[in-house]
């Protein structure tokens, strides 16, 4: 089931991945109500990290952005996978993205502007959402960057 949401990402020149399988003991998205929380979405693709390593160190910050843009499309996959149609987000409550982070970098907020930019070109108005960009010695993999969303669903 595909709808407006999915023609704005064709549009975009964007594809919805599959859902990233889970790396361990947990489900990559759950509803919970009318809410559906995603767990940390890497920025995988095709099933491999792009490029590891620390923000500020190995990776760019501009490398680090592009890689919280396909965190938010791993993200959105794993909401259709419990929504069954993107259409179905009433809005995106909440983004909470984690950067591995270089000792002396700070701009953990303009690389989860990746993520939270995708959103608003995907969605619109029903993209602006509050957000936390915390920075971290380590994440899983040696990822760059993990993202995390909670949307709220309309009634099926």
């Amino acid at each position: 089931m595909s709808g407006a949401v999915e023609a704005k990402l064709a549009e975009l020149g964007l594809t919805l991945p599959e859902v990233v399988p889970p790396l361990a003991a947990y489900q990559p998205a759950i509803q919970s109500g009318v809410y559906v929380f995603t767990s940390g979405q890497l920025p995988m693709v095709e099933g491999k990290l792009p490029v590891t390593g620390k923000v500020g160190a190995e990776v760019t910050p501009e490398e680090a952005k592009e890689l919280a843009r396909t965190c938010g499309l791993n993200a959105l996959a794993a909401v259709k996978s419990i929504a069954g149609d993107l259409d179905r987000v009433a809005r995106v409550v909440k983004v909470v993205g984690f950067v591995a982070s270089a000792p002396d970098f700070t701009g953990q907020p303009a690389v989860i502007n990746g993520t939270s930019e995708l959103l608003g070109e995907v969605l619109g108005d029903k993209g602006v959402h509050a957000r936390s960009a915390v920075g971290v010695a380590v994440l899983p993999l040696d990822a760059p960057v993990e993202v995390e969303i909670q949307v709220e669903l309309t009634e099926a």
